[in-house]
């Protein structure tokens, strides 16, 4: 059995970074590193193309009566811009106060190693164990999965299994590990508004026009209620209200609002009515501003009226709502409450499906849930609870993972999400690391997970 921390190490030191294509080597090396790993433990590795960086499909066949269990994770990571604010270099990885430092450690080659570790250690121990395990592991994550489907589609028949079991999301604490059961999903637009066919001296030209400044300004007033809800007709109305069972797993976290107003650096919230800020941000759509551009942006002044003027907007979607649906609503509003005398232009950009997995025994589990999904809900809840000493929480979050949608939607799998990553891990920034005692347990309720799932068949 190898070293998972020496493996790490390893893998780390490949500078993986699917968005710079002067980083093609380290993406190679990646690639080939995680292909050797899972065909030196034994299992069939397919390097499958795709347009951009390929697909790993690593197999471990079996009885078809046996369970079987996709693993997902992804070996590029995010740039390691900017490097001056690295306290060690980034693609040399170094142990420090119990954790491993460097880019990747978090998000994902450190979670990817622990399941990797996992199964090998139990495959060493059971060889025989009664359970089919395929290992997906793409390299585009970082950059929008953007050829993930495609490959999804290409290959459903090959990608039949009963569900996908990985960690590519957080926990609180080293100390309480949380199964994520839902993310938002996502749409993403831009609003451009156009006046004269120049931009105009606002001394000799204002007052006679409608400034597209103006006009962007009121449109986007229009589009929340002082209360802070969206004011978009039907924008709310496939939206299903939490369980009491969803809202008291969130207390258990034992959130307080002061901590997280500080942690923000505001006064106050602007939550809708009857939902705390912990709640908003998992069980709600919004639509945000994420910036506005026109006219002069220098210093001092220029008395100018813009000929342009535009938004980038973003809306989270939570489950039972559809991009296409909400964009179809949203743009229809937009174009009806434009002020006249200007051009509008919306230009759609990318969206992401919302995604919700609802756990057995809940009172909103499906009745029609895979007996062997629920095995694996059960298996993961008895793992985390010995190893850790205290059950996993169940809970939604806020962001977006569209690829766990497009594995939804392609091969109609749910999956099971164990948060291995964690709020200080400062993933995508300087610094990124992963906490050693989290990486050690994780293997630890890996291993104990998939034998647990086993049990009962072969």
């Amino acid at each position: 059995m190898f070293d998972p921390l020496e493996k790490l190490k390893e893998y780390v030191r490949h500078p993986s970074v699917s968005a710079d294509p002067k980083f093609k080597e380290g993406m190679l090396g990646a690639q080939r590193f995680v292909s050797t790993l899972l065909s030196e433990i034994g299992f069939k590795v397919e390097v499958m193309p795709t347009a951009l960086h390929p697909v790993i499909v690593a197999k471990r066949e079996g009885d078809p009566s046996w369970p079987h269990v996709i693993i997902y994770g992804h070996y590029d990571v995010q740039p390691a811009d900017p490097v001056a604010k690295w306290n060690t270099p980034p693609f040399e990885p170094t142990v420090k106060d119990g954790r491993i430092y460097g880019r990747g450690t978090a998000d994902n080659k450190g979670p990817l190693m622990v399941h990797i570790a996992a199964v090998a250690r139990v495959l060493e121990k059971n060889p025989n164990l009664p359970l089919r395990i395929t290992f997906v592991v793409e390299g585009e994550e970082e950059i929008g999965s953007k050829n993930f489907k495609t490959f999804l589609l290409q290959n459903k028949e090959k990608l039949r299994a009963d569900f996908i079991y990985f960690s590519d999301t957080g926990s609180p604490s080293p100390e309480q590990i949380v199964i994520t059961v839902g993310l938002r999903g996502m749409v993403a637009f831009e609003v451009e508004i156009t006046g004269p066919k120049s931009d105009l001296h606002s001394g000799l030209h204002g007052g006679v026009l409608m400034n597209p400044l103006q006009a962007l300004a009121e449109l986007c007033a229009s589009l929340h209620t002082p209360d802070g809800r969206v004011n978009i007709p039907g924008f709310y109305d496939a939206v299903v209200e939490p369980e009491p069972w969803e809202r008291a797993e969130l207390k258990k976290l034992g959130l307080q609002e002061k901590t997280y107003a500080d942690f923000l650096g505001i006064k106050e919230f602007h939550a809708p009515t009857g939902y705390t800020p912990f709640e908003a941000i998992r069980f709600l759509p919004t639509l945000e501003f994420n910036g506005f551009s026109g006219g002069y942006q220098g210093e001092g002044t220029k008395t100018v009226i813009p000929s342009k003027a535009s938004v980038k907007i973003t809306c989270r979607l939570v489950p039972n709502q559809t991009p296409e649906n909400i964009k179809a609503t949203i743009f229809k509003t937009i174009r009806e409450r434009c002020p006249k005398g200007v051009t509008l232009t919306i230009t759609d950009q990318h969206d992401a499906t919302p995604y919700v997995a609802i756990p057995p025994d809940r009172t909103n589990t499906p009745k029609n849930q895979s007996p062997i999904l629920a095995r694996g809900f059960r298996a993961v809840d008895k793992a985390i609870t010995e190893v850790w000493g205290r059950p996993p929480l169940y809970l939604r979050e806020g962001g977006s993972v569209g690829l766990i949608a497009d594995l939804n939607q392609v091969l109609g799998l749910d999956a099971v999400m164990m948060g291995l990553f964690l709020p200080e891990d400062n993933l995508h920034a300087p610094n990124e690391s992963f906490h050693l005692g989290v990486m050690e347990k994780g293997i630890a309720a890996s291993e104990k997970m998939l034998i647990e799932l086993a049990k009962g068949t072969g």
